[in-house]
């Protein structure tokens, strides 16, 4: 919430672990992307050090899962056991209210939206957040891609609205990297960021070092 550090999250693309030492002190978690790792997730899991969020991100949404969804749902349901902190599931998962309320009592799920060609009207994007709310999302996650300057503006908006939620909200792309930069510093639950550069798992997204570094200068 509001105040608090601004909490990183960095997505983990692929098996290289060694790469994770470098950024481990500047991070708070992680978030494994299944759908980018590949079969070998769960080596990379094993290794990690900090919590970690589960992801196995459909292709409708920028993912890259080429199985079933029902294959996609299984991943995370083994990623439960192996004993991921968070799970994140699509609010346009079939049944994810269903799903949500299986995995609620051994870890925490976001509810995901993502749009990635655009940001719809501010009206059409709170009513997202109640649709995952309505689904038991513990955190709810609004993310689309920016068009232009005022996009950032819509989805920090939500945060301000939704003062009582755990929520995520920013927009995709060089134009929405300022809305990634500012959700956690105004209530947003964090930000995510890459390991490196050029182990973005999506458009516009800054590498853990360069986003804790803009932190520590406004001395948050």
């Amino acid at each position: 919430m509001a105040g608090n550090p601004p909490r990183i999250c960095a997505a983990v693309v692929n098996t290289d672990v060694g790469a994770l030492e470098g950024v481990e002190p500047l991070v708070d978690l992680y978030e494994v992307r299944i759908d980018l790792i590949g079969k070998r997730w769960r080596d990379v899991a094993a290794r990690l050090k900090k919590p970690w969020i589960a992801c196995n991100r459909r292709t409708e949404e920028g993912g890259k899962w080429d199985g079933s969804d029902a294959a996609r749902i299984k991943e995370l349901r083994s990623a439960v056991e192996l004993g991921a902190d968070i799970i994140d599931i699509e609010l346009a998962t079939p049944d994810a209210a269903g799903i949500v309320d299986e995995i609620k009592g051994t870890a925490e799920c976001i509810v995901s939206y993502h749009d990635v060609k655009g940001t719809p009207p501010l009206d059409r994007l709170r009513q997202v957040v109640i649709n995952q709310l309505a689904a038991g999302a513990g955190i709810c996650k609004v993310i689309t891609t920016a068009r232009n300057y005022a996009d950032n503006l819509a989805v920090l908006q939500l945060i301000a609205e939704f003062t009582e939620t755990n929520i995520i909200s920013f927009a995709m792309g060089a134009e929405g990297q300022l809305s990634r930069v500012l959700c956690p510093l105004v209530g947003g639950y964090l930000t995510y960021a890459s390991v490196s550069e050029g182990r973005e798992s999506a458009a516009g997204q800054i590498t853990a070092k360069d986003l804790r570094d803009i932190y520590r200068m406004l001395n948050r």
